[in-house]
């Protein structure tokens, strides 16, 4: 029989004795329609035929489509590991049924949990190892988006909830079990992308739902600039937290990858601009004559916009069918989040984002929603176009001490009832630790946002 651009999966069968001790064999013949026969198979045993993260790394290398990197071999070694586990895994019954069979309990495949140093190709391993898992039962997700998801299915259970009309007392509730169910029952494999913790409301409940999920069987796969010993440093009520930490830990093998290189700030080196800075060029002309190219591309007139998010309604000024063109004011000054932001990337496939000011510790608010954007946008692969005062590596200075900023704070602590010297005093939240960490990875993905590579993918993205 004659195999043409097609994946073909063979199970141990009879007619194939030396097939015996595999589980599967799994045969990629791309661009080519050579016969397929026992003597095609046995020989690309002894050749030691490899299938998933490995073998497609050491094609993307011989290529030239990357370069060897040791530390990403070590982390893709470990992917690989995770791959074989689950090749023919599939997750325990849930419900009445598996009640009759307790005692025959299925061992779950333990995840991965990858940091390091922005730029060092984290993001790029965990989505060539995504790719090449052929189940469907999987789910690649910003982590942002994926808790945004969580509270809204949160919400909607406790909306379900009877009330009971013999006291006026709330009852005890916990929605948090039946939308883990719901999201295991969906995907058993979560690839998770910059794994990060800043909200209080996300810390509190994650030890519940990530056991929960374990519990359904589960297995997870994430990126993160922290190693999980630092998740939600200096935050709110930490030691509430740090018990996740632990299930983190047991349900994960961490591997660290740091390999002192950032990828993103290595490959900018295209002549097209879609960074301006004002004191270099009449940075607002630019972007006039980017919108006005990208509109005619556009079927659509150049109108405000209104988008109805969560039941509040966000306008912009000007937008041209997918393109929007706003000012850093719109985006940032105003009380947006995750969700907007998230919302924009999904109705918007190209954002220009005018008179971004260099940002310090002071305007942390503004901050943390501009790190929000940037990081939304990039996972979406929205392309983004920008003019500033200043280049992308100077957008934010740090040089302002914790005890400035405690004592700009000192109000808000006094309210709050937070001493100094207490656990809760040197909380992100008054000191900005946490913005600072963020800053570094969101310059180096404006780095990569401005090269051609990036601006390409949003059409294989879509």
């Amino acid at each position: 029989m004659t195999i043409a651009r097609c994946m073909i999966s063979f199970k141990p069968y009879t007619k194939f004795p030396y097939l015996d001790d595999c589980k599967y064999l799994k045969l990629r013949l791309i661009n080519t329609s050579r016969p397929y026969s026992k003597r095609t198979v046995k020989t690309e045993l002894q050749n030691g035929f490899q299938f998933g993260p490995l073998a497609t790394l050491d094609e993307k290398i011989k290529s030239g489509e990357l370069i060897h990197d040791e530390y990403q071999r070590k982390v893709v070694e470990k992917l690989q590991k995770v791959y074989d586990d689950i090749e023919s895994y599939s997750p325990p019954e849930s419900g009445v049924f598996s009640r009759f069979f307790k005692g025959a309990k299925r061992k779950i495949p333990k995840g991965l949990y990858i940091h390091g140093a922005v730029g060092g190709g984290k993001t790029m391993l965990m989505d060539m190892f995504y790719e090449c898992c052929k189940t469907e039962d999987k789910r690649r997700v910003h982590f942002n988006a994926f808790m945004l998801d969580v509270h809204a299915r949160i919400h909607e259970v406790k909306k379900t909830v009877v009330k009971s009309y013999d006291t006026t007392k709330p009852q005890p509730f916990d929605p948090i079990a039946p939308v883990a169910r719901d999201l295991s029952n969906k995907a058993w494999l979560l690839c998770f992308d910059e794994f990060q913790v800043t909200d209080v409301g996300d810390a509190m409940i994650l030890k519940r739902l990530f056991v929960e999920l374990f519990n359904n069987g589960v297995v997870v796969v994430a990126t993160s600039n922290r190693a999980p010993d630092d998740l939600y440093k200096n935050g709110l009520q930490r030691s509430n937290f740090v018990p996740f930490i632990g299930v983190l830990k047991e349900r994960c093998e961490i591997a660290n990858l740091d390999s002192g290189v950032d990828y993103r700030l290595k490959s900018i080196a295209d002549k097209e601009k879609t960074y301006f800075v004002k004191t270099e060029c009449d940075a607002n002309k630019q972007l006039d004559i980017i919108f006005k190219l990208l509109c005619s591309q556009e079927n659509d007139i150049i109108r405000p916009r209104t988008l109805t998010i969560l039941g509040r309604n966000v306008t912009f000024s000007k937008t041209c069918g997918q393109v929007i063109d706003c000012t850093f004011s719109e985006l940032c000054d105003r009380p947006l989040g995750a969700s907007d932001y998230l919302q924009i990337s999904r109705v918007f496939h190209t954002v220009l984002i005018r008179d971004v000011p260099q940002l310090t510790l002071k305007q942390k608010s503004p901050a943390r929603r501009f790190i929000t954007l940037i990081d939304t946008l990039y996972d979406n692969r929205v392309r983004v176009v920008v003019s500033s005062d200043v280049p992308h590596r100077q957008l934010f200075l740090t040089e302002q001490s914790v005890d400035q900023m405690l004592d700009e704070n000192r109000a808000l602590m006094d309210d709050l009832n937070i001493q100094v010297g207490s656990e809760n005093a040197s909380a992100n939240i008054f000191t900005g630790e946490e913005e600072v960490f963020a800053f570094e990875r969101t310059v180096s993905r404006l780095s990569e946002m401005q090269t051609r590579e990036y601006w390409e993918q949003w059409e294989r993205h879509r």
